[in-house]
């Protein structure tokens, strides 16, 4: 009778179970789309009416930096507040990273115009000449 070695009866396992490594991608998933939305309207506003087309062209979303304008004249980008000589700088230094840089203006149907025009002055300024202004869109029936 043959004797058998402990060394050979261990099996050795070349499969790996990756069923929890999916369960947590799809976990991250989840929360990366419910919380992007969240991310970018961080400052209440009410946005004007859009009284025109819709804009469909194919853009990439991370081009776009979204600067808010409370209708006290605060300005924020990215979740955090500036003054207009801060945002400047900043949108100086996000342009020469990417060329590419679209600013997504959205103010407060409240907002005065010259807030609104000093962030487009800063985006010229700075040869920035693709802004854009945030409305509503409007309901249709």
């Amino acid at each position: 009778m043959r004797r058998f070695s402990q060394r050979n009866s261990l099996v050795t396992l070349s499969e790996i179970n990756i069923t929890p490594l999916l369960d947590l991608a799809f976990v991250l998933l989840v929360i990366f789309i419910i919380t992007r939305p969240l991310i970018e309207g961080t400052v209440n506003l009410q946005l004007p009416q859009n009284m025109g087309k819709q804009d469909n062209r194919n853009i990439d979303r991370g081009n776009i930096r979204v600067v808010e304008v409370t209708p006290q004249g605060e300005y924020y980008m990215g979740g955090h507040r500036f003054g207009i000589g801060q945002l400047e700088i900043e949108l100086r230094r996000t342009f020469t990273k990417n060329p590419k840089l679209i600013v997504d203006i959205r103010a407060d149907k409240h907002t005065q115009w010259d807030h609104v025009l000093a962030v487009i002055d800063a985006c010229l300024r700075n040869h920035i000449t693709q802004f854009s202004a945030r409305t509503m869109p409007t309901e249709h029936k």
